[in-house]
């Protein structure tokens, strides 16, 4: 079954993206949510007009984010936390306390775009988080965990 997705839906596709799915996943699942629509002829020729008119708006989007990129890897973070003698940290450094030490350094970046892997840290020490920018744009930020 041939859809176009009306949102971003993860590990499918990204809006106005013209996929093929297993006719219940997309007639049970997308359809009724609201996430896609049928692949019919004049849907087709509305995604087709959407497609050409967002793409100028789009490279404007790449280029910042690119740039947005460029400086984000250049920028090296220091995040306090509460530690013991053995270097556990009492609680955990998450991707809130990145985004917070991000806008010090004037970088308005939303906390749900940080991945930081397997989620917290717990443990002093240097650390890289990534932070997905646009569709395949993403930059990675070194931070470190020092005890206060």
């Amino acid at each position: 079954m041939e859809i176009i997705l009306k949102q971003d839906v993860p590990n499918l596709g990204y809006k106005n993206d013209l996929i093929t799915v297993k006719s219940g996943y997309g007639r049970n699942f997308l359809i009724p949510k609201g996430m896609a629509i049928i692949a019919s002829e004049t849907n087709k020729k509305i995604r087709a007009e959407e497609v050409k008119q967002k793409t100028h708006k789009e490279e404007k989007f790449i280029k910042e984010a690119e740039e947005l990129c460029k400086a984000l890897e250049l920028v090296k973070l220091k995040i306090p936390a509460k530690s013991g003698t053995s270097g556990k940290i009492f609680g955990s450094v998450n991707a809130l306390q990145i985004a917070e030490a991000l806008k010090e350094e004037k970088f308005d970046i939303n906390r749900k775009m940080i991945d930081v892997d397997g989620d917290s840290i717990k443990e002093l020490g240097n650390y890289t988080a990534k932070i997905k920018l646009y569709k395949d744009i993403h930059a990675e930020v070194k931070f470190e965990v020092f005890g206060e």
